[in-house]
């Protein structure tokens, strides 16, 4: 008996453990097959998202004969020499944000600024280059394209900015260049500068003193227009309030 009964005992305990595994090994797969199933349902997403974005590249590098130079303003790195600690630190926040390929790249040669262009004038934007302002012209079309930026930022060297200077406009439909005519220094609801013009002109806003504790009572404006162009309408006198149709913003960013 005593040699018997262990022997029954392992026996029964084999028993309901194969029985035991019988239960769990259809579970087992089940779980498994879902595993399986996440695991390529995932990995077909993002093939599919990168897929996606590949093919939007593509269409933009077809579309602008073979040149995607939206491709290097994302990875721009930007002087920052010059700029406020607390804008650098915002740049460096922005760049884990997904704005999107730009609209477009400026540049100010003598200046040595290089700066992405995005539509909007949110402060991710802004920390991350400069917006092209709401209700301004298209920047591939005709009209005044008002473009904003931080002063103490990418915008801070217009401090040096001289009357003749070159300013270029690179899309992927080719590149756009102004020279400057005037600047400008306004109240906040000087909005004229961003009525319509005849020619094709460029409007940089930004907010003044360049060096100022607190926000900034004033705005420092640049205008351009495109070489080759017509003369300048007649502006108002500087801090006017000139009321234009359809003009984008009661007060100026």
């Amino acid at each position: 008996m005593r040699d018997i009964t262990p022997r029954r005992t392992n026996e029964t305990v084999v028993r309901r453990a194969g029985r035991g595994a019988r239960v769990l090994a259809p579970l087992l797969v089940v779980a498994g097959g879902a595993l399986v199933t996440l695991s390529v349902g995932a990995r077909v997403f993002s093939v599919l998202g990168s897929q996606a974005g590949l093919e939007a590249y593509r269409q933009a590098v077809a579309e602008s004969g073979g040149r995607a130079p939206a491709a290097r303003w994302q990875g721009l790195d930007p002087d920052r020499t010059l700029w406020a600690e607390g804008r650098v630190a915002a740049w460096q926040e922005s760049l884990a944000q997904d704005l999107g390929l730009p609209l477009a790249v400026l540049r100010i040669p003598r200046l040595g600024l290089e700066v992405p262009v995005w539509h909007g004038v949110d402060e991710p934007t802004l920390n991350r280059g400069l917006g092209r302002i709401p209700g301004t012209a298209p920047l591939e079309g005709p009209g005044n394209v008002g473009l904003a930026g931080h002063r103490d930022g990418f915008f801070r060297v217009l401090e040096g900015i001289a009357v003749g200077d070159l300013v270029e406009i690179e899309t992927l439909a080719g590149v756009r260049r102004f020279a400057v005519t005037d600047t400008w220094i306004v109240d906040p609801k000087s909005v004229w500068v961003l009525d319509p013009t005849p020619e094709t002109s460029l409007t940089l806003v930004t907010c003044y003193p360049f060096y100022f504790v607190g926000k900034a009572p004033n705005r420092f404006v640049v205008r351009a227009r495109e070489t080759g162009g017509g003369p300048l309408p007649d502006r108002p006198a500087s801090g006017g309030n000139a009321a234009a149709a359809g003009r984008p913003r009661d007060v100026l960013w």
